[in-house]
């Protein structure tokens, strides 16, 4: 597939994301908003993983997390969920860490080993957000290139409208920016529980759905071992 590039600062249209395509219809309700249990998601954990030993403290600071900033504005669900993730986890790369050029953690997995790459940031602020009620169309995984560092990098982008300039999760950078600042960031591709889309001047172009991503199918399929509803991430 042939990947289209743009700045953020030349794509004003950037985040018309869906809503005349009818895809909120399909949004499955009851599966976002389906218990999370922990006591089962910690059984789970042990089982397939072994002792937790301080990632259960992460865990527990994690479910916390959640239930304390259920009713908060978005604004602080942001604040909150970036703060948490960038604080508790070390940047590690995957061959470091998981042996493998490229792995793509849970949030479970990453919390138990207190370390993650840029995905793993951004995956699990991404989840935790939809756990906490911002709507999908709001949210996106973006794939950029960070050009500072002349490397690829992920980072979540969320848009308070359609098309509002994003503002930008980073594992690298702890203040939350509107992507216009990040001219640092190259976007590339970005997705979410619903589409694929590239940028382009006139906005960003679905491309297909995340089906087509078999890492992130790979990880929803670890998430429902360990425990999350069916769909964790609708």
């Amino acid at each position: 597939m042939q990947i289209r590039r743009g700045r953020w600062r030349d794509i004003p249209g950037r985040g018309r994301v869906l809503l005349g395509l009818g895809l909120l219809a399909s949004l499955l309700v009851g599966s976002l908003r389906a218990d999370w249990d922990f006591s089962l998601i910690v059984g789970r954990a042990e089982a397939l993983y072994g002792p937790l030993g301080d990632g259960r403290q992460r865990i527990d600071d994690w479910q916390r997390l959640l239930a304390s900033n259920a009713e908060q504005s978005e604004e602080d669900k942001l604040r909150a969920v970036n703060r948490f993730f960038n604080h508790e986890l070390r940047f590690v790369d995957d061959s470091t860490l998981w042996g493998k050029d490229d792995y793509w953690a849970t949030p479970v997995e990453a919390l138990l080993r207190g370390a993650g790459d840029c995905e793993d940031f951004a995956i699990a602020k991404y989840i935790s957000l939809r756990r906490l009620g911002v709507a999908n169309e709001k949210l996106q995984i973006t794939y950029v290139k960070a050009l500072r560092l002349n490397q690829a990098h992920m980072v979540l982008t969320y848009y308070a409208q359609p098309k509002a300039v994003p503002l930008v999760l980073d594992n690298l950078v702890e203040a939350i920016q509107p992507a216009s600042q990040r001219t640092d960031l190259l976007p590339v591709y970005a997705f979410n529980g619903e589409g694929l889309w590239l940028p382009g001047a006139a906005g960003n172009k679905r491309v297909g759905d995340s089906k087509r991503l078999s890492r992130w199918q790979d990880l929803l399929s670890k998430m429902r071992a360990e425990g999350f509803p069916e769909e964790p991430a609708r």
